[in-house]
């Protein structure tokens, strides 16, 4: 008996459309991401404990939890999948992210660039709510 020739598909959605999400990347599985750029996420890591451990000493152990917690819902809120991203301000504010400048805040603009594709809203919403899967939409062509 010979095994039947047919294409495997996930319902709600093919799970590689090259032509809806691009070309899939190889070098991004297998390369890691850059040294400086893991040195610097240690970093941040060991810097948010420091200062968690400084507010447990002089605020006692509820007052990080109940500032973990306004991250968590901060963190959540976001505007639909459209024309304006979130800006997440009341999460950068509580974070004191607002005062930070990273690259992306001084190179273009990728939404600028004339290979940018907006986002789909109707397929944006389906991903969201689990109808169906792969990323909202690829940002370039």
């Amino acid at each position: 008996m010979e095994s039947p020739k047919t294409i495997e598909h996930e319902i709600g959605g093919v799970k590689n459309d090259a032509l809806r999400f691009g070309l899939h990347g190889v070098k991004s599985d297998i390369v890691g991401s850059h040294p400086l750029e893991s040195e610097y996420q240690s970093t941040r890591m060991r810097q948010e404990d420091m200062k968690r451990k400084i507010l447990v000493n002089t605020y006692g152990s509820a007052f990080p939890l109940r500032m973990e917690l306004d991250r968590q819902i901060l963190s959540r809120f976001q505007r639909p999948v459209g024309g304006i991203p979130s800006s997440m301000l009341g999460l950068e504010a509580m974070t004191g992210a607002l005062e930070d400048f990273g690259f992306e805040d001084y190179l273009n603009d990728p939404r600028d660039s004339e290979t940018f594709r907006p986002d789909d809203l109707h397929h944006g919403m389906e991903v969201r709510l689990g109808l169906s899967k792969g990323p909202i939409c690829p940002s370039f062509i």
